[in-house]
């Protein structure tokens, strides 16, 4: 074992550096009174604008993390100086590592190298993502697996290789899953349709998958920002691509008109360019406290446009639901008499929606969602 990584109190860290920052009380997040423990990172993903910004937050904080990059964009001496040249990076506490999370058993070599080095994990950060801008019909089989493998198979191999680790920990210690989706998997996105699938898919895998593993200490957290920019110090001598992730296909006859729905995410990003909104390193802080809180949300948004878009969504399901209900349930007695139907008329049957009454002892079994 390289380096054994103690299990200790840190001093108050730089929190101060946004005071004003912090998730809410109920969630226990670490400040002066309550001082976080070292904890030790896999950063998949660590290349990204995302997942650079995380890893140099649980650095700052004292934290001990691997840092890992794509090995068909990276390579083991890009990654290893890649957080280096800080001054308060050592190689005691910085680890560089490539892998490709479509590929299980190069998921699994980072985990072993990772506790082989540490002693331990106690957080996996997942920021790897891949999306193709362009219409549903214009993009062909290749592109659509490829985002699915990335996104969607890559977060499962994950999950499924460090899974027996958390479950097994001595003492119940557990482990914590920062899975990051997007407003994507909220709602749907003209111009990059199967990347919104891959996310809904995320989505539905982690919020399922906490039933499942909460009586092992196990918490998760679906991380889901809005448009983020570069604003690390570094951003400008060592540039990311407006696009990030995302690659373009040339749109077909149909969908090349300017106003074209198709292309609203493309126009979006190059509108913005460098003025997103939200910042990464700010939204990085975010998501160390939420490391180290002892109660963290399903769901945590980062940035107005995400909570904006995705409360409207909602909203918009809400008023949706609400306006076909009545096919569902059984029609007030007399409702319907106003529009001139005649009170003698047999309405039996007629008034009741699409579900037979449920025993009350199994609708209770039905709706029981209790994990404790």
């Amino acid at each position: 074992m390289d380096h054994d990584a103690k299990d200790s109190t840190l001093p108050p860290s730089p929190t101060s550096a946004f005071p004003w920052l912090q998730l809410p009380s109920s969630c226990d997040p670490p400040c002066p009174k309550n001082p976080p423990k070292q904890k030790v990172w896999v950063v998949f993903g660590a290349t990204g604008h995302m997942g650079r910004s995380v890893v140099k937050a649980a650095l700052t904080h004292n934290d001990l993390v691997t840092a890992v990059g794509r090995t068909f964009e990276n390579s083991l001496i890009s990654m290893k100086e890649m957080h280096m040249s800080a001054s308060s990076v050592t190689s005691a506490s910085y680890l560089g590592l490539v892998c490709d999370v479509r590929i299980r058993e190069t998921v699994g070599d980072v985990l072993k190298r990772s506790i082989d080095h540490w002693g331990r994990i106690d957080v996996i950060a997942n920021c790897s993502g891949y999306g193709i801008i362009g219409a549903c019909e214009d993009q062909d089989e290749y592109d659509i697996r490829n985002q699915f493998e990335t996104n969607f198979w890559g977060t499962l191999n994950i999950i499924q290789l460090s899974l027996p680790y958390f479950r097994e920990r001595e003492r119940g210690e557990g482990g914590r899953y920062l899975i990051f989706s997007s407003t994507s998997g909220a709602l749907g996105v003209p111009g990059i349709g199967p990347f919104c699938a891959t996310k809904y898919a995320v989505e539905g895998l982690i919020e399922s998958m906490l039933y499942e593993v909460d009586a092992f200490n196990i918490k998760a957290t679906l991380v889901e920002p809005g448009f983020v920019r570069h604003d690390e110090p570094e951003s400008d001598s060592n540039p990311l691509p407006i696009l990030s992730h995302f690659q373009i296909r040339t749109p077909s006859r149909p969908y090349s008109t300017p106003t074209a729905p198709a292309g609203h995410a493309q126009r979006i990003v190059r509108w913005l360019g460098d003025n997103q909104p939200t910042s990464a390193i700010r939204a990085a802080e975010l998501v160390w406290q939420l490391a180290h809180c002892k109660f963290p949300p399903l769901r945590l948004l980062l940035g107005s446009v995400a909570v904006e878009s995705v409360r409207d969504r909602l909203k918009s399901i809400t008023e949706e639901i609400e306006d076909w209900k009545h096919l569902n349930f059984p029609m007030p007695e007399g409702a319907g008499r106003d529009l001139g139907e005649s009170e003698d008329k047999d309405t039996t049957g007629e008034e009741r929606g699409l579900d037979e009454e449920l025993d009350e002892e199994l609708a209770d079994d039905l709706f029981k969602t209790d994990i404790t």
